[in-house]
């Protein structure tokens, strides 16, 4: 049997658990992870990345279903995916991105209840032995580091500047 460490997952496993959704400013939104947030809709890492500079767009406001959206809501989500794209790409220089959206627990939402948009770099080989053999996915940078990176592009790209 292989044995994979991970001391600092022990934090979070004995460590005292958020109430309410990780998303919601009010109640438990990791605010670390955040990297723009627009007048309706907010990017933000996610905490359990597949890659290294996956990004979660979302409506600030608690909504589950593409219907509830208001048309604000909607015009400013896909406007940040557009700008989350082009921030990736200038910034981590992905080969392709996956963009998904998993509306429900059976497909696959792991916070189902508040919508959000999976923006995931990729690039050929992302997915290697460790994955594949050991069931291991090696991420190359701390939340931190990409969050560091990302986030003045952000604001350049708010301005402009990233195309």
């Amino acid at each position: 049997m292989d044995v994979q460490f991970a001391p600092w997952r022990m934090a979070y496993i004995k460590g005292e658990k958020a109430k309410g959704c990780v998303f919601c400013k009010e109640e438990a939104r990791e605010d670390d992870l955040l990297l723009w947030e627009g007048t309706t809709c907010l990017v933000m890492l996610n905490r359990y990345p597949y890659n290294n500079g996956h990004l979660l767009v979302m409506p600030a406001r608690h909504v589950a279903n593409l219907e509830d959206l208001t048309g604000e809501e909607r015009t400013e989500l896909f406007d940040l995916l557009d700008r989350s794209v082009r921030v990736l790409r200038e910034v981590l220089g992905p080969e392709g991105i996956n963009v998904g959206i998993n509306l429900g627990r059976a497909a696959g939402a792991g916070v189902e209840d508040h919508l959000h948009i999976h923006v995931v770099p990729r690039w050929s080989g992302d997915t290697n032995s460790m994955t594949v053999v050991g069931g291991i996915r090696v991420i190359p940078d701390s939340l931190t580091g990409t969050r560091d990176e990302l986030k003045p592009c952000f604001e350049k790209a708010a301005s402009g500047g990233v195309r």
